[in-house]
């Protein structure tokens, strides 16, 4: 690989290849690309490993109850887009780049979403006649 400034293999002190180091901007660039990778990667070098113990499973539930009392005046969609960074989908529960996380719904019409991106906490507000996005820096589950 040629040299570059945003990319640094590390040794350890016997010259043995440990680690790389990828600059702030050439992750900031292309994180929406890497970490799908780097997951998918994870999950085949790690497949028997727990999620993280303040990762929760989706409610994929909750999603489904929403979508069976759907009685709005408007076609479903599972759209989801992030105010902060621009991230978006036009279906976050088909998307193989999975850019959000679900963190709950309710059969009411509000769906809340981490961004994978940013953290940020997204809000799909479903209206009777339209929908709303909101977003705030602060993640899912914090106070």
């Amino acid at each position: 690989m040629a040299h570059s400034d945003h990319y640094l293999p590390l040794y350890d002190k016997k010259g043995n290849f440990y680690a790389v180091m990828l600059s702030a901007e050439l992750w900031t660039k292309y994180r929406r690309k890497l970490e799908p990778l780097i997951e998918g990667m994870l999950e085949e070098l790690e497949p028997l490993k727990e999620l993280a113990p303040l990762e929760k499973q989706e409610p994929l539930h909750e999603w489904d109850e929403l979508k069976k009392y759907w009685d709005f005046k408007y076609p479903y969609n599972a759209q989801v887009k992030c105010g902060n960074c621009g991230a978006q989908t036009e279906d976050w529960t088909t998307d193989p780049f999975k850019p959000f996380r679900l963190c709950s719904a309710q059969f009411a019409g509000l769906a809340v979403f981490q961004c994978k991106s940013c953290g940020a906490t997204v809000r799909k507000k479903h209206f009777k006649d339209h929908i709303c996005f909101e977003y705030s820096l602060k993640g899912c589950g914090s106070r």
